[in-house]
């Protein structure tokens, strides 16, 4: 198995574009944009991880199972997050749901 060389611009250019994105994401949570700031935020966070996933774990240049089971990382982590909102915004549907708080 051999391994591709990746040139020193590819790791520059994607350090300046996560230096670029960390700025944006310091000035972005300093304007308020009500409930878009979350989206935003967690936008950026995903555009960085998936930077740093393909260019520095070099999963860009791995096989074709490495590929996938990053795949399957996410698959389970977009299921989990959908359980976890499912129930957040789930809570407040039952009325007077507060009895055992006295």
């Amino acid at each position: 198995m051999t391994h591709q060389v990746v040139p020193v611009r590819a790791y520059v250019a994607v350090f300046l574009a996560l230096i670029i994105l960390t700025i944006t994401t310091v000035v972005v949570s300093r304007i308020e944009l009500g409930e878009y700031n979350f989206i935003v935020a967690i936008t950026i966070a995903v555009i960085k991880a998936v930077l740093v996933i393909l260019f520095f774990m070099h999963v860009k240049q791995s096989s074709s199972m490495t590929k996938l089971f990053v795949g399957a990382g996410f698959f389970w982590m977009a299921i989990l997050l959908v359980f976890i909102l499912s129930d957040y915004f789930s809570r407040g549907w039952l009325p007077g749901a507060t009895w055992w708080r006295s």
